[in-house]
């Protein structure tokens, strides 16, 4: 029986992680997105809260269960928006 709640435990806790990172990429997306409105309306903008939440996934990611985002830039940002122009 301990090895079954072991097993259950690890799943539980991989699970956790999981349903974390999911909530941190959605919040990713919509940064992401902010940040290409912006410059598409040639305000301002920053990486700074999408770099935030991806160095939050990316500690997640250590553990193996899920991959590591990458950093943004503003050129980045800025070589899409002329990109998809």
């Amino acid at each position: 029986m301990s090895v079954h709640k072991a097993i259950s435990a690890h799943v539980n806790n991989q699970n956790k992680m999981i349903t974390a990172f999911l909530e941190l990429d959605q919040k990713r997306e919509a940064y992401i997105e902010e940040a290409i409105t912006n410059c598409k309306q040639g305000i301002a903008f920053s990486t700074d809260k999408i770099n935030k939440v991806t160095s939050l996934m990316n500690e997640i990611s250590k553990q193996g269960v899920v991959p590591v985002r990458k950093y943004v830039t503003s050129d980045m940002v800025e070589e899409y928006v002329n990109r998809i122009s």
